[in-house]
C-alpha cells in the first residue's frame, strides 16, 4: 500500500469491539498506519472477553492516537447522553481529520460530535459505515422506523457513507430511501497470510460453528440441523460450536437436552484459523449478515462452506452457489449436511476461484480505497473539488 502525503489523523468510532466490525477497524489501522497515518479507536469498556483484550494488544503499537473506551450501551438511552459528552471531549482533544464511525450508535456519536467540530472551524470528516446494524431492524416496527428516522435525519451530517456490500447498499435504500449524501462501496478485504490453506486435524469432527452466541447468527438453528442431518445420514456426527455471547449457557442447555453433549462441543472464542483446524466444514446458519468475515476467511483457508443465503455472502460465493441454504430453514440445512457427508468433493468444487477471489478480497485494496475516500472528503470541505456526486468504489 502507498502512502498519501500529508498524514491523516483518523478515529474509528464504534460500540462493541467483537465481531466483524472490530475485525474490520483492526485491519484499516492496520494498514494505515503502515502507510504512516495515525490511527485511534475508541469504543465501549463493557464488552469483549480476553480474547479481544489479546486483539486489543496486537493492534495498539499501530494506534498513534490511543485507544479509548467507556461504557456504551447498545439499545438507545439516557446513559448515551454521557456517552457522548465524553465522546466529544476524547475526540476534540485528538484533533482527528477523519472520524469513521461503524454501527449505528459509532455512526451517531461521530456525525453529532464532527458537527459540533464543525463550529469551531474544524474541517474534520464525517464517515459511517452501517455494517449491519440499524438495518437489521423491521420497517414494519415502531423500533424500526424510529432508527431508520434517526439514520435519514444524521444524514445531513454525513460527508460518505460506506457500505462493505451492495446488499447492505440496496437494504439502506429499501429502509431509509436513497442515500441523500455521497456513498461508496469498498468490501471487505483479508491479509495475505490468510489466504494459506488451513489443514484439518487429525481429529476433525464434521462440522464447524463459529460466531457470536446470539440467534441473529443462528447457533439454534446449527444445534436443530445436526441433530437432524444424523438422522438423515443414519449415523452419528460430530460438531463444535466457537464463540462468546450472553446466549451461549442456553445453547449449552439445549445440546445436553438432546444428549448431544458427547459429539458437539462448545469452545470459546479463538482465532478463526485456528477454529477452521477443528472441523472439516464450516457452516454459516446466519439469519441476517452484512459481508461477514468468517465467511471470506473460510474461503480463503480453503475449507468447504455451508451457508444461509443472506446478506452480502451471495457477494463472495455467487448468486447461484449450491452451498446456500434458506435462512433458518433447519431442515434445508441439515439436509445440506448430510448431503456433504454423503460426497464431501462437492462442496469443495464449489467454492470460489482462489486467483480472483485474492483480487476482489485483499486488505491492502480495501485501506487503499478508504483512504481515497478520506481525502476526496477533506479536498471537498476545503472547497477544491466540485460539489459532491454519488459514486461506487469496489
Amino acid at each position: 500500500m502507498t502512502s498519501a502525503k500529508p498524514s491523516l489523523r483518523i478515529l474509528h468510532c464504534f460500540r462493541s469491539p467483537v465481531g466483524g466490525i472490530f475485525r474490520h477497524v483492526r485491519d484499516l489501522a492496520e494498514e494505515h498506519a503502515k502507510a504512516g497515518h495515525q490511527v485511534g479507536i475508541l469504543c465501549d469498556s463493557s464488552t469483549g472477553g480476553a480474547y479481544e483484550d489479546r486483539l486489543f494488544d496486537v493492534i495498539r503499537p499501530h494506534l498513534a492516537l490511543g485507544l479509548s473506551r467507556m461504557p456504551i450501551r447498545r439499545s438507545l438511552g439516557l446513559s448515551d447522553l454521557a456517552a457522548a459528552r465524553r465522546t466529544f471531549k476524547e475526540i476534540r482533544d485528538l484533533q482527528p481529520d477523519v472520524l469513521h464511525g461503524h454501527g449505528a450508535k459509532g455512526g451517531a456519536f461521530v456525525r453529532l460530535v464532527g458537527s459540533r467540530l464543525r463550529v469551531s472551524r474544524s474541517c474534520v470528516a464525517r464517515l459511517y459505515s452501517p455494517h449491519g446494524g440499524s438495518l437489521h431492524y423491521d420497517s414494519n416496527t415502531l423500533r424500526g422506523q424510529a432508527y431508520f428516522s434517526i439514520e435519514r435525519l444524521l444524514e445531513r451530517w454525513t460527508d460518505s457513507l460506506v457500505f462493505v456490500s451492495d446488499y447492505e447498499r440496496r437494504t439502506y435504500s429499501e429502509k431509509i430511501g436513497e442515500p441523500r449524501a455521497p456513498w461508496r462501496l469498498i468490501h471487505n478485504g483479508l491479509r495475505e497470510n490468510e489466504f494459506e490453506p488451513v489443514a484439518d486435524m487429525p481429529d476433525a469432527v464434521d462440522f464447524l460453528y463459529i460466531g457470536m452466541m446470539r440467534d441473529l447468527k443462528g447457533p439454534d438453528v446449527f444445534i436443530k440441523a445436526l441433530r437432524r442431518a444424523e438422522q438423515l445420514a443414519g449415523r452419528p456426527l460430530r460438531g463444535v460450536m466457537v464463540g462468546d455471547g450472553d446466549d451461549k449457557p442456553a445453547y449449552q442447555s439445549r445440546i445436553d437436552t438432546l444428549g448431544m453433549g458427547a459429539r458437539l462441543t462448545m469452545r470459546d472464542a479463538m482465532p478463526a484459523r485456528e477454529a477452521f483446524a477443528l472441523a472439516r466444514t464450516v457452516v454459516i446458519p446466519s439469519r441476517a449478515e452484512s459481508m461477514p468475515y468468517i465467511v471470506l476467511e473460510a474461503v480463503a483457508a480453503g475449507k468447504k462452506l455451508i451457508s444461509s443465503r443472506v446478506g452480502g455472502i451471495p457477494e463472495i460465493l455467487g448468486a447461484d452457489s449450491p452451498a446456500f441454504v434458506p435462512p433458518g430453514d433447519a431442515e434445508a440445512l441439515a439436509q445440506a449436511m448430510a448431503a456433504d457427508i454423503a460426497d464431501p468433493q462437492r462442496l469443495h468444487a464449489a467454492m470460489p476461484e482462489m486467483e480472483a477471489f485474492q483480487r476482489q478480497f485483499s486488505a491492502s485494496v480495501m485501506a487503499d480505497r478508504m483512504i481515497g475516500v478520506y481525502q476526496e472528503c477533506l479536498r471537498e470541505k476545503a472547497g477544491k473539488t466540485a460539489p459532491r456526486t454519488v459514486s461506487s468504489l469496489s
